[in-house]
């Protein structure tokens, strides 16, 4: 039994799982439970840092809270909202302070960022943070250490007259620092101090821009998040949810998917974090905040799932746009602008998160041949036609699509986990090559394509007879490539994706293979790194993604109440703030990975579901919501 992956026993940084999340659809921060924004790039996703403690503890924080006090009596999100709160408890008073990277109504004159069609609500480009004293009284700090590309370039802050606002900038990013406490400059960074009593309030904020217009007032700045407040609540409504215990999971994973997405193109980034690493210590540390076309799928399945019909439709649309400009030699993973070219380099100066190097930016799998990306996109097109009819714009994105896969789909790759090693016939990638002509041919049969449908539904056939002949043990289980017989968790897609029936005995001896033998403690990892040519050291924690993937495939395969417990297992490691990193160390429950990961996110939806799904299968098809009791039909 596998030993559980060490860490520093007392550790300057907060655990991965303990950070709170918040978002304005543009950029991201992490904040941590002493009340430090450790984590945020500006002015979006994948820009450089201004505080990076996150990766090193000198490279800059942002602090709101009782001073000389570090640990919250409680933290929770504002229920329905990316909304922080954080309840504190000190010796002569009682404190909240709320956090939001605020929301206002569209702007008379808005930036030309957008691709998509503007909705009523946009990014304020303003980080705002507040505090009340509901009891006693108490006294607030505030420090804002704030450095520039990553923590290199400390601030320079100049401060105005009445000493409640301070600018610093580096050229391309102006950063204005407000609030309503007395600012203090200091050696590169800015301090404040304020004594509340019962009932009174106060408030400070960074904005970023040229168009951007912090509060004045923290009646102005309370105002600010109530708008925050109305417009991720009102999102929320549009969604359809279960009257089930687990509702709050499924509400908070859609809060989380739709703070990931880039709101001026409808782009989802795989997470909000750089280089958080897969091993504590490790050098398996990848930057995330990009978008992968293989999750346009399993996002399409999510979103779907839940009712979230329009967002899924922003998705769609980027992933059209990149298609109709790339043709069949797409990309695995672009910028959220689109973007080809992601040249990944190491920041040098970061000490890494627990020590944890290189710290890398940029990611140079997007370089990488990994032939699942055509069955990742025609998944997501077929499950997108079952809710829109098919424009013939995108009709000619299938067909590119599809040839695009029927001309690689016996040539090696990379496989679904980017690996760094050899080229290798991966079972997963042959299978979603399968998955790409399967449902161009149901696409073009209801197109009346009839020839065309005949010819992929061929091919297709092709591919199915070549895994069941070559990528099937002797045991008849599905191997991870060709040359060995060694599992690997992306076969938990078989049934999932409909290559086999759920009863074929083939799918139920992997699903339980993998459930017996390639767990820790009941949690699945991606694969054995010692069977596998990675081309990387060390180990890694287990792939949350995998374990949800393994109750919806227990479920599939009519193992309801082995599927219901590990789920409710897996639930219970996302803490008060029901959020998810990639990986789980199942011996301690620790998270591990870049946070928060939105492919997680996206299977725990799905995994829920089937759950949902198999408790109400019994009862009578009225009591039965549409989505939940299609489940199995819509993935």
């Amino acid at each position: 039994m596998a030993e559980p992956l060490t860490s520093p026993v007392h550790s300057e940084f907060p655990r991965v799982g303990d950070y709170a999340f918040l978002s304005d659809s543009h950029t991201a921060a992490l904040v941590g439970p002493d009340g430090s924004v450790e984590w945020l790039c500006l002015p979006r996703f994948d820009s450089p840092s201004v505080f990076t403690a996150l990766l090193d503890r000198d490279a800059g924080h942002f602090r709101f809270g009782p001073a000389g006090l570090r640990v919250p009596l409680d933290r929770r999100y504002v229920a329905g909202s990316n909304v922080l709160e954080t309840i504190w408890m000190t010796d002569d008073g009682w404190l909240v302070v709320r956090d939001a990277l605020t929301v206002g109504e569209w702007p008379d004159d808005p930036d030309h960022s957008h691709r998509r069609p503007p909705t009523s609500h946009d990014s304020e480009q303003l980080l705002l943070r507040t505090a009340e004293c509901v009891d006693g009284e108490v006294e607030v700090e505030m420090v804002c250490a704030l450095a520039f590309e990553y923590g290199l370039r400390p601030a320079e802050w100049s401060l105005d007259e009445r000493g409640r606002a301070a600018e610093a900038g580096d050229g391309e990013l102006a950063l204005r620092l407000v609030g309503d406490m007395g600012l203090e400059p200091g050696h590169r960074l800015v301090t404040a101090r304020r004594t509340l009593r019962k009932g009174e309030r106060c408030f400070c904020g960074l904005s970023w821009g040229e168009d951007a217009a912090p509060p004045e007032s923290v009646a102005e700045a309370g105002s600010r998040l109530e708008v925050t407040l109305v417009f991720w609540r009102r999102w929320l409504t549009d969604g359809e949810f279960p009257d089930h215990p687990w509702r709050v999971h499924l509400q908070r994973a859609a809060l989380a998917l739709k703070g990931l997405t880039y709101a001026p193109t409808g782009a989802v980034v795989a997470a909000a974090t750089t280089s958080l690493p897969e091993s504590p210590g490790g050098v398996r540390n990848w930057d995330y905040r990009y978008t992968w076309i293989r999750d346009s799928s399993f996002a399409l399945w999510g979103l779907h799932i839940l009712g979230f019909h329009e967002e899924a439709t922003g998705f769609m649309d980027f992933v059209a746009e990149i298609c109709r400009a790339e043709g069949p030699e797409i990309q695995i993973m672009y910028g959220i602008e689109g973007e080809k070219d992601l040249p990944e380099r190491t920041l040098e100066h970061l000490s890494g998160y627990e020590g944890a190097v290189p710290v890398r930016v940029g990611n140079a799998a997007h370089t990488q041949r990994q032939n699942d990306v055509f069955g990742a996109l025609l998944d997501a097109v077929y499950i997108h036609g079952k809710q829109h009819e098919l424009s013939d714009d995108l009709w000619g994105i299938v067909a590119d699509q599809v040839e695009g896969a029927a001309g690689v789909w016996r040539e090696p790759d990379q496989g679904i986990w980017e690996s760094r090693g050899e080229p290798r016939h991966y079972v997963s990638s042959k299978l979603m090559c399968w998955v790409a002509l399967n449902r161009g041919a149901r696409l073009a049969g209801t197109r009346g394509e009839r020839e065309l449908a005949q010819r992929w539904a061929r091919i297709a056939e092709e591919i199915r007879a070549e895994i069941l002949e070559r990528g099937v043990s002797e045991r008849g289980v599905f191997r991870q490539h060709y040359e060995t017989d060694a599992l690997d968790a992306s076969t938990l897609l078989v049934p999932l994706l409909r290559f086999l029936p759920r009863d074929d005995e083939r799918v139920r001896a992997t699903v339980l293979a993998i459930a017996d033998e390639l767990t820790e403690h009941g949690l699945v990892l991606r694969y054995r790194a010692e069977h596998t040519d990675d081309g990387l050291p060390g180990e890694e924690g287990t792939f949350t993604i995998c374990s949800f993937w393994l109750v919806s495939a227990l479920s599939e395969i009519g193992e309801a109440e082995r599927a219901r417990q590990l789920c409710e297992r897996l639930l219970a490691f996302a803490g008060s703030l029901y959020l998810f990193s990639e990986e789980i160390d199942a011996r301690s429950g620790r998270q591990l990975g870049n946070f928060p990961q939105a492919f997680t996110h996206l299977a725990l939806i799905n995994a829920v579901s089937h759950v949902i799904a198999d408790e109400l299968a019994p009862r009578e098809a009225e009591q039965q919501t549409a989505v939940f009791s299609e489940i199995r039909a819509l993935s």
